[in-house]
């Protein structure tokens, strides 16, 4: 039965087209160009709209300390990270260094890549957010 059911499809064979869709350049990769390392550390630690976290960085580190006494490591790190976000946004590139620093003391499985170059990372957060989080933007 097989056999005469591919005697049909013969001459009905059809060709499939790859249709390669563009990629979608995100602000951020723009704005890093093609400086990969730069866009992998701030894809994984920035905030797109930092004015939306209800903690202060002060609050942030303050939890971070208090979960890390109270040995809760994952709430610890979390909170490391959110005052390095934070901290990204107003520009600190030292404060950055410090909080993602300790996130991956105490969380050795982490590696944070803006640790490499926080300066750089933090200059590029700043173009983004002068051009995305003015008030008429």
């Amino acid at each position: 039965m097989l056999g005469l059911l591919d005697r049909f499809r013969k001459g009905k064979k059809e060709k499939l087209m790859v249709v390669e869709q563009p990629k979608i350049v995100t602000e951020l990769e723009r704005l890093c160009g093609g400086d990969k390392e730069t866009f992998e550390a701030l894809v994984h630690t920035m905030f797109l709209d930092p004015r939306k976290v209800k903690a202060s960085m002060k609050e942030a580190v303050e939890n971070a300390k208090k979960f890390e006494k109270a040995k809760d490591t994952l709430r610890a790190r979390i909170w490391y990270e959110i005052a390095g976000g934070l901290a990204i946004y107003e520009g600190d590139a030292k404060k950055v260094q410090e909080f993602f620093g300790e996130a991956e003391k105490i969380s050795p499985e982490m590696k944070y890549t803006i640790l490499k170059n926080s300066e750089k990372a933090v200059a590029k957060a700043q173009e983004y957010y002068k051009q995305h989080l003015e008030p008429n933007a």
